[in-house]
């Protein structure tokens, strides 16, 4: 991709209407605009960005013998009548036409998921079952001050499972655990993310919380010395002792909620009459499972993790280029540094060519601190047939040959 094509520039000042230093960071660098508060429009470096968190999700959950689907955004009301949340679900944004007809804008899909189920699970033999789907949400929230991490419209992968038994419930429930540790820990975040404790509400006495220590978080987590379970500040003033090991020695973290899993049981299934016959041809109630996890906010929290006073530090995986090649203008050195993008793109490198001419060497390296890719090349006339090879995290850089650059990133 040639940067001076490239749709989204950088700009020099953080929105003043921005408090967030992802939000800041993002805009700064070109990856979003924002549109409203709590809504934002993805550029061609965040769409890049958003699709492969969510594509490193969704490897994960065909994994675990997840189906996706596209649910509606657009949802009955009927439905949200039937299990009681028309009146009761704060944040949800209602739509009326021009008919006078209402329809909740989905905020999540229990709603839809159940009673699409329902058309096709009838005997045990169809169970178990599990369904995702990654899909833009809406909610109105109070208050959207904090970027990507709390928004109005925001993109969510949702797992549903469909099980006979609550021990199968309780297998898969491990399993998806596992899958959101293995996404978070290719994010880059994992090390930094604990499985929390929160309260499971009427059907399950816990549910759990993947909550990932940062100073941007408007969570706050106790983290047991012990065993390093986390429980949510909104449960923790019950228990005060670990449920894991016993352990009574706590230390106290702001974190943000990176995901989020929990055992609906019946809550769903039941208002629905999503039952199946079982071998002995009685009627039994389908058990649930929910698993969500956002890839937008995972992107804000990627971005609070991984900057510096220059700008952003994408992780590998989440890169939206794998390098940024820089090419000091000078005619005599045109053709080497075209030969060098179109050699890395042979071989499968994702290549960001700053090819612009008329801005100064020192332009381009600061907007390449801001962008964040792993990765910075640059050719110059200085460098003759050489190239210099240097890496974002570090201060240090190395000449290599074009074949030397070529193995180091293939």
């Amino acid at each position: 991709m040639q940067y001076s094509a490239l749709f989204g520039k950088t700009i020099k000042e953080a929105p003043k209407d921005e408090m967030a230093v992802n939000a800041k960071l993002l805009i700064r660098a070109g990856f979003v605009r924002r549109e409203v508060a709590g809504v934002y429009n993805y550029l061609p470096l965040g769409i890049r960005v958003l699709n492969k968190i969510s594509n490193i999700i969704r490897e994960e959950m065909n994994s675990i013998g997840g189906q996706e689907v596209l649910l509606s955004a657009l949802q009955n009301k009927d439905s949200w009548k039937i299990t009681g949340r028309w009146d009761t679900f704060r944040a949800l944004l209602k739509a009326k036409t021009q008919l006078e007809i209402e329809y909740p804008l989905g905020p999540t899909h229990e709603e839809v998921i159940v009673p699409l189920a329902k058309q096709f699970i009838s005997s045990y033999k169809d169970l178990p079952l599990y369904l995702f789907q990654i899909q833009t949400k809406f909610r109105d929230e109070k208050r959207a001050k904090s970027g990507l991490l709390r928004g109005r419209e925001f993109l969510m992968k949702d797992l549903y499972s469909f099980h006979l038994t609550e021990k199968d419930l309780d297998d898969y429930y491990e399993k998806v655990t596992k899958a959101y540790f293995n996404i978070l820990n290719k994010l880059g975040v994992g090390e930094k993310t604990y499985l929390t404790f929160a309260s499971g509400g009427t059907f399950s006495k816990y549910s759990h919380e993947f909550q990932t220590v940062s100073e941007a978080g408007e969570d706050s987590i106790y983290i047991c010395q012990k065993c390093k379970q986390a429980i949510n500040k909104e449960i923790f003033n019950e228990v005060k002792i670990c449920p894991n090991c016993k352990g009574k020695d706590f230390k106290e973290e702001k974190s943000i909620e990176s995901g989020n899993i929990f055992k609906l049981m019946t809550k769903y299934s039941k208002p629905f009459d999503l039952c199946v016959t079982d071998k002995d041809g009685s009627k039994r109630e389908v058990l649930m499972g929910c698993y969500g996890i956002g890839p937008s906010r995972l992107m804000g929290t990627i971005v609070e993790l991984n900057n510096d006073a220059k700008g952003i530090i994408w992780p590998k995986n989440v890169a939206p280029f794998d390098v940024h090649l820089i090419h000091i203008e000078d005619p005599t050195t045109e053709a080497f540094a075209k030969d060098v993008n179109d050699t890395l793109v042979k071989n499968g490198v994702e290549v960001l060519w700053d090819d612009r001419k008329g801005v100064s060497p020192g332009v381009k390296f600061a907007d390449a601190d801001l962008v964040g890719i792993p990765v910075r090349l640059i050719v110059s006339k200085r460098n003759e047939d050489k190239i210099e090879f240097k890496e974002r995290t570090s201060e240090k850089s190395e000449l290599l040959k074009l074949e030397e650059v070529v193995n180091r990133l293939s």
